[in-house]
């Protein structure tokens, strides 16, 4: 697994596939449209293949491989152009660069599933690739940052985002304890693991609420939904989550 941010795309293009993932799209569009929001800003052109679905993530991790394989290869056809494809969820963004081309390794798909993996790119990397710097119309506030544990892992989506949100002046990043811990989603593991999954969630949140940020930011929707959800039920004077995008297009000035 790559602890490290993904190598570089080389510049700014002019156009770029966005993969919404279906967490996302179904739960939180408006945080989706704020990252192709962001990206326009910078002067490039966001195409949204309509068909897209999911990764296939769910199944994979779940050990059904031949499930996995028919999601994911419905997704295949849907980026021709030699352009990136920005990810808004370091997990999802996982599995497409490092486990398609093991899921259709010896397939007829083989050759275009490690072509679409290498123009894979989590959302934050690509920012700063690009030489996104924010300027920060926002006041004084502490921040909490939560990554998941696979954006973590094989993306490195926990360095891009705190040199993102470090990047803000006004802003102070709290480094809260557990935040190298899963929340306890992981996907179908939440649902058939409910009790494991609640304690972990638990301590997430118990840690959050110690470190008294204002705001709470993350870059994957499962991860949100799930502390969310144990925020709203216990804790409801506690900020919800936030996608990396909406919280840098306010601090911006770009969203009222």
């Amino acid at each position: 697994m790559n602890a490290n941010p993904e190598k570089s795309i080389g510049g700014k293009p002019a156009d770029v596939y966005f993969f919404g993932t279906c967490l996302l799209d179904i739960f939180m569009p408006e945080a989706g449209l704020d990252a192709v929001t962001l990206i326009e800003q910078q002067g490039i052109r966001v195409h949204f293949p309509m068909a897209q679905s999911c990764c296939g993530q769910p199944a994979y991790t779940s050990g059904h491989p031949q499930e996995a394989f028919d999601v994911a290869a419905a997704q295949l056809d849907l980026f021709p152009e030699n352009w990136p494809i920005v990810v808004p969820s370091g997990s999802c963004g996982g599995m497409m660069k490092h486990h398609w081309p093991q899921l259709f390794k010896g397939s007829v798909h083989e050759a275009k599933a490690e072509d679409t993996a290498a123009r894979v790119i989590e959302f934050t990397h690509f920012l700063l690739d690009i030489g996104y710097t924010p300027e920060d119309k926002g006041g004084n506030i502490k921040v909490a940052v939560h990554t998941s544990c696979g954006a973590r892992r094989e993306m490195g989506v926990h360095l891009t985002g705190w040199k993102l949100i470090d990047s803000l002046k006004n802003v102070e990043r709290v480094v809260h304890d557990h935040e190298s811990e899963c929340c306890g989603f992981g996907g179908t593991f939440s649902v058939k693991q409910p009790d494991i999954s609640g304690a972990m969630v638990a301590d997430k949140v118990s840690a959050l609420k110690a470190a008294e940020a204002v705001e709470i930011v993350s870059a994957d929707a499962g991860c949100m939904m799930n502390i969310g959800g144990k925020i709203a039920k216990d804790e409801p004077q506690m900020p919800r989550p936030k996608h990396i995008a909406t919280f840098l297009l306010e601090r911006t000035g770009g969203k009222a």
